[in-house]
């Protein structure tokens, strides 16, 4: 069943109507290895046939400004993009930054254990809005003073 394997496109503000915070920092996603002395090698967007993009995975974490229970409120994102995506925004508090989601994706998938399983979604994300870091694919180029 090809519904499996899915990214479902969305747009950011009907999944989050109140915005999302950055939790810390963004932070390259680490290639699984079962060696644990083999160097780390940077996590890149391809599936176990070889699908993908080729470009990095970054890895982060935000907290939905929506509320609700304290474990439905926090989420692990990974972007994916060449360059690792900076948020634009100031720190509200320490280690917490508003952002926007570019080319939001969701998964659904199964969470929980035994009789608790519930619906849960994996996020992607190809960059944050206001972003100048070079992240974003299509962005126009800067124009020199005259």
């Amino acid at each position: 069943m090809a519904l499996k394997d899915m990214w479902i496109p969305t747009d950011f503000r009907s999944v989050f109507p109140k915005g999302v915070l950055l939790l810390g920092e963004i932070e390259a996603q680490a290639e699984f290895s079962e060696d644990r002395n083999a160097p780390k090698r940077h996590a890149l967007d391809f599936d176990r046939d070889g699908n993908g993009s080729g470009k990095r995975l970054w890895k982060a974490t935000i907290m939905d400004r929506a509320g609700g229970r304290a474990n439905q409120a926090g989420f692990d994102i990974t972007f994916v993009a060449d360059v690792m995506p900076t948020p634009s925004a100031e720190e509200v508090m320490e280690g917490l930054t508003p952002i926007e989601l570019e080319g939001l994706l969701l998964k659904p998938r199964v969470v929980g254990n035994g009789q608790f399983k519930s619906i849960g979604f994996l996020i992607r994300a190809t960059g944050i809005k206001g972003d100048n870091s070079g992240a974003k694919i299509n962005q126009p180029a800067a124009s020199k003073a005259a």
